[in-house]
């Protein structure tokens, strides 16, 4: 039969299905899932079929037929039936309809994984498609939104994404079988049957094949955009420097060499593999944008979720962590001692070295004892402090060598001063004082180190 070669075109064209699979059909008793059902039962299939009625709680009086019309079909056209109740919780009515559709997509994934089911068969058509490229439109959606329904999306399959509705219920005629109606979609009440029943007619007015010519462009757009996130999904590997369950760090230079279309995809693939990010809409990920191309070095911008995006010298960091605190008071650190600085989460230690000790990064310095106090003083940075750089030569101010060093604005006052006297000993985990530094004539030797705070 015509309509069932023209499913079986979608199928093949979406690489859908293979004989002998077994599959959950969503099962209303509506044209559309009744039309799916007798289709996916013939024999030209050859599918394991079970038929799911969901019961959304809404409409008790009508419930009961429907069941009793869906499980008749199920024996008529040999079908295993199930049925299966959901409801919100008391008092949510907020995204009433968007709770229940993913309500409903746990059950039939849980049957699925029951009955060892490969596909879950919904009977989504092409009025549908267009329905839904409309309401993306309307409400500004990108390019995934505008592709529409996907006819395959994990074990979610649909058949009949390609057929129009017209041509669903001529085919319910034709094999003399009926179907019910659900009343709430007969109300305007909802965004979709308002397209349906008031938008669709007026164009059809301008373009009688208004669906199809939605349905077409909705194809072109999921292959372009399919297309373009591979794309994306490529450069956002090459771009990220690191990330934790936090925060992802992509490297900044390249970032703003890279066109708007593909950098508002490379930050949504960013953003989407690190958890505590997802959910940022368009106009933030534009908002980041003008940080990366437009925003001086050190500019912090505030998202939602409280989330931070940060421009560095060479790193865009984007992060659910608090900015860093400053450090805020002084602080006194014997010799040897150990000083924590609990609002930037550090501790200080000085202790007697038994000889000059290379660190291995910067989170230590050997210094010579006999140039210093017999108290050390750590406090934050103020306007006008100045040292002498080790392997530098000269007299630079902190600020400047800041900048040199390319360490974040957002960072600066969080980075510990350690002085003697009034000359500044260590920018702690950055750059150690050449006045300071251990020499042949050295006898005293001092090591100070920068730790993480325990919790």
């Amino acid at each position: 039969m015509w309509f069932v070669d023209k499913i079986k075109n979608t199928v093949a064209k979406y690489s859908m299905l293979n004989a002998g699979d077994t599959v959950i059909a969503a099962l209303s008793g509506g044209a559309d899932s009744t039309a799916l059902l007798h289709c996916l039962a013939s024999p030209g299939f050859g599918l394991r079929l079970y038929a799911v009625y969901i019961d959304h709680s809404l409409r008790p009086f009508e419930t009961p037929g429907e069941i009793d019309f869906c499980a008749n079909l199920c024996k008529t056209v040999g079908v295993s039936f199930y049925t299966e109740r959901i409801s919100l919780a008391a008092g949510k009515k907020s995204n009433a309809q968007d709770a229940l559709r993913k309500l409903r997509y746990e059950v039939l994934e849980r049957i699925a994984i029951e009955q060892g089911a490969a596909k879950i068969a919904v009977g989504h058509n092409k009025d549908d498609q267009a329905e839904t490229v409309l309401i993306n439109f309307i409400r500004g959606s990108a390019l995934a939104g505008l592709g529409g329904i996907a006819p395959c999306r994990g074990k979610i399959i649909r058949p009949l994404i390609d057929t129009t509705r017209a041509d669903i219920e001529k085919y319910l005629i034709e094999i003399g079988t009926q179907f019910v109606t659900d009343s709430s979609n007969l109300t305007q009440k909802y965004t979709r049957n308002r397209m349906r029943l008031s938008l669709l007619p007026v164009l059809k007015t301008y373009n009688p094949n208004i669906v199809d010519t939605l349905s077409k462009n909705a194809e072109i757009i999921r292959d372009d955009n399919t297309y373009m996130e591979r794309l994306s999904i490529k450069k956002t590997m090459t771009l990220i420097s690191r990330k934790s369950a936090q925060k992802i760090e992509l490297f900044l230079a390249p970032l703003q060499t890279v066109e708007k279309p593909i950098l508002r995809r490379v930050l949504r693939t960013a953003l989407g593999s690190v958890e505590s990010l997802r959910g940022i809409g368009a106009v933030h990920i534009d908002d980041i944008i003008s940080l990366i191309k437009d925003s001086p070095t050190g500019a912090v911008i505030q998202l939602p979720k409280g989330i931070s995006a940060i421009k560095g010298y060479a790193l865009l960091t984007i992060t659910t962590q608090q900015r860093p605190a400053a450090v805020a008071k002084t602080y006194a650190l014997t010799i040897p001692g150990e000083l924590v600085v609990e609002e930037v989460g550090v501790v200080i230690r000085a202790t007697i070295a038994g000889g000059f000790e290379k660190s291995a990064d910067k989170q230590s310095l050997t210094v010579d004892g006999s140039r210093l106090a017999s108290s050390l003083t750590v406090r934050g940075r103020l306007d006008g402090d100045y040292f002498f750089p080790m392997g530098f030569g000269r007299k630079k101010k902190v600020q400047d060598f800041f900048v040199d060093e390319k360490v974040p604005k957002d960072v600066r006052n969080s980075v510990p001063l350690v002085f003697s006297g009034g000359d500044l000993v260590w920018i702690a985990g950055v750059r150690g004082d050449d006045r300071f530094k251990p020499d042949d004539g050295t006898t005293r030797f001092v090591r100070l180190e920068l730790l993480q705070m325990r919790t």
